[in-house]
């Protein structure tokens, strides 16, 4: 489980990090990162819509998510904010499958990040 510091709760703080963030697709995740301030915590959001699949699916999806970002946060630096986007693929895949469609996604993504900072 991701501290209530480290989860993203606020529906303008998951559009400024989709609209405004960078974007980076696999088969069963869409990963968005966007800059704040950087001694703020890294956070991280999920949004698993219902074309995933039922409650329990969903759910499903969604703990094994919150695992993998967990799992990721000494990977992240301070100041970064995440959304996760699970796509329908995602319901059917195997731990594995999202675990390393997640962290292919979450560096990739990051990197970009990082890219923009530095003129």
């Amino acid at each position: 489980m991701l501290a209530k510091r480290r989860r993203i709760r606020t529906s303008a703080d998951f559009s400024n990090a989709v609209r405004s963030g960078s974007r980076y697709g696999r088969r069963n995740v869409v990963v968005y990162a966007a800059a704040r301030e950087s001694a703020e915590p890294s956070r991280f959001g999920f949004i698993v819509s219902k074309a995933v699949g039922n409650a329990v699916a969903r759910n499903v999806v969604k703990r094994r998510l919150r695992e993998c970002a967990a799992l990721s946060l000494a990977n992240v630096a301070n100041g970064v904010d995440v959304v996760v986007r699970a796509l329908p693929p995602a319901a059917e895949a195997e731990w594995t499958e999202i675990e390393a469609d997640f962290n292919s996604a979450l560096s990739k993504v990051v990197s970009r990040l990082e890219e923009r900072k530095v003129p």
